[in-house]
């Protein structure tokens, strides 16, 4: 049996030499590959057009072209990568604005190494969110004071798939719902696949920001 390709990253930061050490401890996983870097949000849209990676790392604030305007330009591509925001503190507001444009969470970039790691992993899976506390602490903190109206596709959900969207809503993984719902993470898988298509969600943090948003969470 062959074995899985690895998952391809593209790092996107002003810093030659926080790049030269996040691409040392990708690189040194057999699961995980860097196949391109960038010292700006232009440079970045450039090589990930080039590679296709499948996740990018992208920090915030850069010259040139900051990483919120190279995210919203990426995501307007067919077929984009999962784009995570690196900062350097947690309550980032630019890092909210990214998210609620579509990017697949944040990270703070004194994040331990292994904490990184799995969040790549993490994020390309889709069973989880990255921090998911930490995610949720942003949204409270961010949210607008009044919630949006419920949009008439939540109503297209059925009984059993809002009460999975609200577990999901919370962070939980696919295996954390499989354990309290006595499912099989399968099956979950298939039930958040479901609840994204109806919503027309990307991905489960994108289900985070749609809970709170509308007064779900």
């Amino acid at each position: 049996m062959t074995a899985a390709s690895p998952i391809r990253v593209v790092l996107v930061d002003d810093q030659a030499l926080f790049r030269a050490g996040i691409r040392m401890l990708v690189d040194s996983q057999p699961d995980l590959e860097v196949v391109g870097e960038a010292a700006n949000g232009q440079e970045g849209l450039a090589v990930v057009r080039a590679t296709r990676p499948d996740v990018v790392l992208m920090d915030i604030r850069m010259p040139v072209m900051d990483g919120l305007a190279a995210t919203a330009e990426l995501l307007r591509d067919p077929e984009p990568p999962r784009v995570v925001m690196l900062t350097t503190f947690d309550l980032d507001e630019a890092a909210a604005r990214a998210i609620r444009q579509g990017a697949s969470g944040f990270l703070l970039k004194d994040a331990d190494p292994e904490f990184l790691l799995a969040a790549i992993r993490t994020v390309h899976a889709g069973s989880a969110v990255i921090a998911a506390s930490a995610t949720r602490q942003l949204f409270e903190h961010f949210a607008d004071a009044a919630p949006r109206a419920v949009p008439e596709t939540y109503g297209a959900l059925t009984e059993r798939e809002r009460e999975i969207f609200a577990l999901a809503a919370r962070g939980l993984s696919n295996s954390e719902i499989a354990g309290r719902e006595f499912l099989s993470e399968a099956t979950v898988k298939t039930h958040i696949s479901r609840i994204l298509t109806k919503l027309g969600l990307r991905d489960r943090v994108q289900l985070v920001v749609f809970a709170f948003e509308h007064g779900l969470a």
